[in-house]
């Protein structure tokens, strides 16, 4: 979902939705096309808002995000008592801060193992849960569950996730926020090799129509690779100070750029009469090399433009001085 930012809606009189009314209206029409399917949301810090997950919660939809360390956490409200007088209680006991908890020695840490942990295979991690009410002045109150994660390793800092539903198991939380990496991951990729975020068009109509084709194109290039062969597939760009284990979407889309090429203008027929100007191997080794040295994009391009022209400039430079020169005059 494209969202457009404060400025771009003041500068067309609009009036600016915020993230999390997108994020609202999308859970929202989800719910309405799948009314018996469980829908988790996952978000970052920026979704840890109480009036979206009160929402969320009241939808039926799972959400889970990041936690702040200093959240107001309090027990669930005790049961009202018959014959009391004024507004029913939303909140019980306020509880520690998360901050408190983590270099509080009474706590309790399991260790687990996460698998798929960002990419890797499989992580060990040292968990805390339990359940709360989250609640701050002037807004609705959400009940929760929090996770607090730790490295026994100290590979990465300290993580709060909070989830929407108090019943699910803590490693099912943190198996279903960990999916996050893969979004993440296909942002980045289509921005930095298919020129997402860096179009130039002069229409809306354009702009808006372009980013949805590139997302695509991402889906067609990894749904082409799985049809190649597994040598092909598996192809892996190393450098001597980097050492892949598996192939990136860089490759991937290499290996698919590459077959294209062999099959459209590098393929020759065995059936021609005509010799072969260029052996096999160095045929596919020209072919490797090019459609990696595509992947760099304009700036690359730009740059190396840059130099050549500097290079010729200076060149011209000397030329025209050594004919000045045997000429007998000098050169302004």
């Amino acid at each position: 979902m494209l969202a457009p930012s404060e400025r771009s809606c003041r500068e067309r009189g609009r009036r600016h939705k915020k993230l999390t009314d997108w994020a609202r209206q999308m859970a929202l029409q989800a719910r309405r096309w799948l009314p018996g399917r469980e829908i988790v949301l996952l978000g970052d810090s920026s979704f840890a808002a109480l009036d979206f997950l009160v929402t969320l919660a009241r939808h039926g939809l799972i959400g889970i995000t990041r936690l702040r360390l200093d959240a107001a956490l309090y027990e669930p409200a005790p049961p009202r008592r018959p014959r009391t007088v004024g507004r029913p209680r939303t909140k019980g006991a306020r509880l520690p801060n998360l901050s408190a908890v983590l270099v509080d020695a009474v706590t309790c840490w399991q260790r687990l193992a996460v698998p798929a942990w960002h990419g890797e295979r499989e992580r060990v991690v040292e968990i805390c849960s339990a359940t709360a009410v989250w609640r701050h002045a002037g807004l609705p109150v959400v009940p929760i569950r929090w996770v607090l994660l730790r490295d026994p390793q100290h590979r990465f800092d300290l993580q709060a996730l909070l989830c929407t539903d108090p019943t699910r198991e803590p490693l099912q939380i943190v198996r279903w926020f960990v999916q996050r990496w893969q979004v993440e991951v296909t942002f980045r990729e289509v921005r930095d090799h298919l020129g997402v975020e860096t179009q130039r068009q002069w229409s809306d109509r354009a702009i808006a129509r372009t980013t949805p084709c590139l997302l695509a194109l991402f889906s067609i290039v990894t749904l082409l690779a799985m049809r190649l062969d597994r040598r092909a597939r598996s192809a892996v760009c190393t450098d001597a100070w980097y050492r892949k284990p598996r192939p990136t979407f860089a490759d991937t889309l290499a290996a698919v750029r590459r077959q294209f090429w062999r099959e459209q203008g590098l393929l020759l027929s065995w059936r021609q009469s005509e010799v072969r100007k260029l052996r096999p191997g160095l045929r596919h080794g020209i072919a490797y090399a090019l459609c990696h040295a595509a992947l760099h994009g304009a700036f690359t391009v730009k740059a190396r433009t840059t130099a050549t022209s500097a290079f010729l400039r200076e060149r011209w430079g000397r030329a025209v001085k050594g004919v000045a020169a045997k000429r007998g005059r000098r050169h302004p």
